[in-house]
């Protein structure tokens, strides 16, 4: 299967880094282009994937089209691509705020639209996107999408309705879990600990409490109490956060971030 990305960003080269490791397509298969020739020649020679330069000759050698360009372009690039031929073509839109019936709208048909948020740890297969689909997508072409987003993570199809809450929980949070683990590290310093060593005692701290979350299924609630000794230190921590709306402040980041991305 050929597959194009037009935009050949952070997350377009997750992406082509996963399809190639799972060996879901060869280099030869996969076709970009982006919007500086720097940034193609960059590609080319870290993937070794078909360069074509131009949008329109990606997006008609895509059986499988991917569109990683930031959203204030997309009306641009779509401009540039709408009259092509897309029978039994997948378009992939990864885009916060563009709905499927926007996709519709700014083509001029109801193409086989998937609208996907993936977010940054998927730059190292930790990935986790959701999608959703048109109607008119065939349960091939599914699987086809899904293959491609779980070579780089955790993929879940959700309906439409959710596609602006989920950067709220999973594509912006990384910025404010990074925020978590630098203030974690600051005060380890503020301690006496090197930096570098707090960095990765907080970095570490934080993956396998996630994978102690996942893989145990406990509610955190659970696990957190699991930590907190009567008359111990962390229920102490515990508190100050509380003290200081903690658990408030990261709930309102999550919706200021979902509003935003509604609005885009």
């Amino acid at each position: 299967m050929k597959i194009g990305f037009i935009g050949l960003g952070n997350m377009a080269q997750a992406m082509i880094g996963g399809i190639l490791k799972k060996g879901l397509a060869g280099p030869e298969e996969i076709y970009g282009s982006a919007k500086t020739a720097q940034t193609e020649e960059k590609i080319k020679e870290a993937y070794g994937i078909h360069i074509t330069g131009d949008n329109r000759k990606t997006a008609q050698e895509g059986e499988l089209l991917f569109l990683a360009v930031k959203p204030q372009f997309f009306e641009e690039v779509i401009g540039q691509i709408k009259d092509l031929d897309y029978s039994g073509k997948t378009i992939v839109s990864i885009a916060p705020g563009k709905t499927l019936s926007w996709l519709a709208g700014q083509f001029g048909a109801a193409h086989s639209f998937v609208r996907a948020m993936p977010n940054t740890p998927a730059l190292v297969g930790e990935g986790c996107t959701a999608a959703c689909f048109a109607d008119c997508v065939s349960e091939a072409q599914k699987g086809a999408v899904m293959a491609v987003l779980e070579s780089f993570g955790k993929a879940f199809e959700v309906p439409e309705r959710l596609m602006d809450v989920a950067p709220g929980v999973s594509g912006c949070a990384p910025a404010w879990v990074f925020m978590m683990l630098e203030a974690m590290a600051d005060g380890a310093v503020a301690e006496g600990m090197p930096r570098r060593q707090a960095y990765e005692f907080a970095a570490q701290a934080v993956l396998g409490s996630a994978r102690l979350m996942l893989e145990s299924g406990k509610h955190p609630g659970e696990l957190k109490d699991m930590v907190c000794s009567p008359a111990g230190s962390t229920i102490q921590a515990v508190r100050v956060l509380e003290e200081r709306n903690f658990r408030g402040a990261v709930m309102d980041a999550v919706i200021a971030c979902i509003e935003k991305s509604r609005g885009l």
